[in-house]
């Protein structure tokens, strides 16, 4: 759902998705080919959030700050199902890992890799191209390109995905029985261990 706050209306460029189950609140600009998942809760309630072209906001991930703040979401940035993006800068291409937690004033730089559950500290500095993992996050090594390509090609696939949902995406009644072909999806892309198999 979408909400007006204070007289602020969110700014969603039309070819983005926003999914009915989310909800965008207030000072929020989306720009293109932006994919937000169900229960996703973006609030720019208190300050500003600026989600820029291709990147996506997976299931059930929350995005907020303290008052006066702006969150900014580059472009090509990959927010894992149920991340929590709080007062902080995520910049282009990166990939922040499912449940991980950004706190504020943290800056992520370009081609980063966080991983799932990882905690970044309050002001946290990451300089480009390199992987967090851990509680609290710490830098374990750079990012190769093989591991940025791999990120590239799942976010065109959530690129993809807004454009899909608007032409196919609707509620329906569920089927009783399977039919024979209820399978639209591609095995191309696999996890990062399993394209080191």
């Amino acid at each position: 759902m979408i909400f007006e706050f204070n007289g602020i209306k969110p700014v969603i460029d039309p070819s983005s998705f926003i999914h009915p189950q989310a909800n965008v609140t207030g000072n929020v600009v989306i720009g293109k080919n932006v994919y937000v998942g169900p229960g996703a809760a973006i609030r720019g309630d208190f300050g500003k959030v600026i989600i820029k072209d291709g990147a996506n906001v997976q299931e059930n991930c929350t995005i907020h700050m303290f008052p006066g703040v702006t969150v900014t979401i580059n472009e090509g940035a990959h927010l894992g199902h149920g991340c929590i993006i709080h007062g902080a800068t995520i910049g282009c291409n990166s990939l922040i890992g499912m449940n991980a937690v950004i706190l504020d004033d943290a800056i992520i730089g370009k081609e980063c890799i966080v991983g799932a559950l990882t905690l970044v500290k309050s002001e946290m500095v990451v300089a480009d191209r390199k992987v967090i993992v851990g509680n609290p996050g710490k830098i374990t090594k750079d990012v190769s390109e093989e591991m940025i390509a791999w990120k590239s090609e799942g976010t065109k696939i959530y690129q993809s995905l807004p454009m899909d949902c608007h032409s196919s995406l609707k509620e329906t009644k569920p089927l009783t029985k399977p039919i024979k072909k209820n399978e639209n999806y591609s095995n191309k892309y696999k996890t990062w261990k399993k394209t080191k198999n």
